[in-house]
This record gives C-alpha cells, sequence and structure tokens, in this order.
C-alpha cells in the first residue's frame, strides 16, 4: 500500500494503539470511548471502517474539529458521538464502553485528587471485562534521578514541562483498587534526559 494510501487509512493515530488494532485487540461489536480525544486523531481509522466509537473532549474547538473530520471520513457518521465533557464528568452510563483509549490525557492531571476522579470515572463507565488502553507520562528510566517528584501533584519534568506522573507504586494501586490485570508488559519510551511516556493495556475485572 502506498504512502498516501496508509496516511488516509490511519491519519495519525498513536504508534502504540495501532500497535494493539493489529494484534486484533478490538472488533467492530465494542463499544468504544476516546476520553479526551482532542480533534479525534485516534479515532479516523475506526470512523473510517464503521466502529462503534465516541469521544468526549474538554475543548469545544478541539469536539468542533473531530465533527468535522469524522463526517468528511464518513457522511452517515453521527457527529453527536462527539461530545464535549471532562474525563472526571463523563456523559454516560454505567458501564457504556468495552473499551476506553486515554492518549495522553491522564498527565494533565493537576493533582491526585484529580486523577483519582478521571480514573474512577473512566472506570464508572468501562463494562467488565473491558479494555483500558492507557498512554501517559511515567517515571521510567531514570527520568526523575536526583528530582523530588512526587504522585500527588505534577512534576517538573526535565525538559521543562510539567506533568502529572504515573509512578509504578500508583500503577500497583489503582490496578488493585479497579480490578483492573495487564494483557501485555506496560511499555515506556524514554525521551533522553526529556521524559518518559508509558503505554499500558489493561482489562477491567480479571482479578480483585
Amino acid at each position: 500500500m502506498e504512502i498516501n494510501a496508509l496516511n488516509k487509512l490511519f491519519g495519525n493515530m498513536d504508534i502504540y494503539l495501532l500497535d494493539q488494532l493489529l494484534k486484533g485487540r478490538f472488533n467492530k461489536e465494542m463499544i468504544i470511548l476516546d476520553a479526551g480525544c482532542g480533534e479525534g486523531r485516534n479515532t479516523h481509522y475506526f470512523i473510517q471502517q464503521g466502529y462503534k466509537i465516541l469521544g468526549t473532549d474538554s475543548n469545544p474547538t478541539a469536539i468542533s474539529m473531530a465533527r468535522i473530520a469524522a463526517k468528511t471520513l464518513d457522511p452517515t457518521f453521527d457527529t453527536q458521538r462527539f461530545q464535549v465533557a471532562n474525563v472526571e464528568e463523563l456523559p454516560f452510563h454505567d458501564g457504556a464502553f468495552n473499551v476506553i483509549i486515554s492518549s495522553a490525557v491522564m498527565h494533565f492531571a493537576n493533582d491526585l485528587t484529580h486523577f483519582t476522579a478521571m480514573m474512577q470515572e473512566q472506570m464508572r463507565v468501562l463494562a467488565q471485562g473491558g479494555l483500558f488502553w492507557l498512554r501517559m507520562c511515567t517515571d521510567a528510566g531514570g527520568c526523575f534521578t536526583g528530582m523530588a517528584a512526587t504522585s500527588d501533584k505534577k512534576q517538573k519534568l526535565p525538559d521543562g514541562t510539567e506533568r502529572f506522573i504515573l509512578t509504578d507504586e500508583l500503577a500497583q494501586k489503582i490496578m488493585q483498587q479497579y480490578g483492573l490485570m495487564p494483557l501485555e508488559p506496560a511499555k515506556s519510551v524514554l525521551v533522553h534526559g526529556q521524559r518518559a511516556m508509558g503505554v499500558f493495556l489493561l482489562q477491567k475485572g480479571r482479578f480483585k
């Protein structure tokens, strides 16, 4: 397949989400939520292929752009599937989704209380047995050597930005709290001297 055709099909999808797609993790019977979808870059393939995907974002402009892109990709797509909403206040019933995509969103939590509220709300709308695909900043690879990294507030990264960091300790805590089981080993991409971005594929309800 030519590069232009690949770009049209997958767009700017996160490479690690594409990895899970190629592994056959998703099917068209699943109801998928992209929580914090931005302009919808991770939804384009799913829209073109007829998956049941919805998206939320706190930015009305981003949602408008996501709706325009969706309608361009599929004129029959119901643009009301994209809604303005904070991750900690999702307008859906309990257990509504089989998959939640959380790409580079959770590390914008203000502090541990905010992070916990975001996690709790996503777990509320995720059905038992559902998949939680999470990508966010972690403390892997020694990014915080010599720095006062904490798990209760944003941390200043070596690249000068501020992010809420998912530590190993906090990851273990939320997995136990919500009954989440890793379906494969967690991975972190280390940008030397700047940050580490972790990728997690978790299943809800595998154990408590």
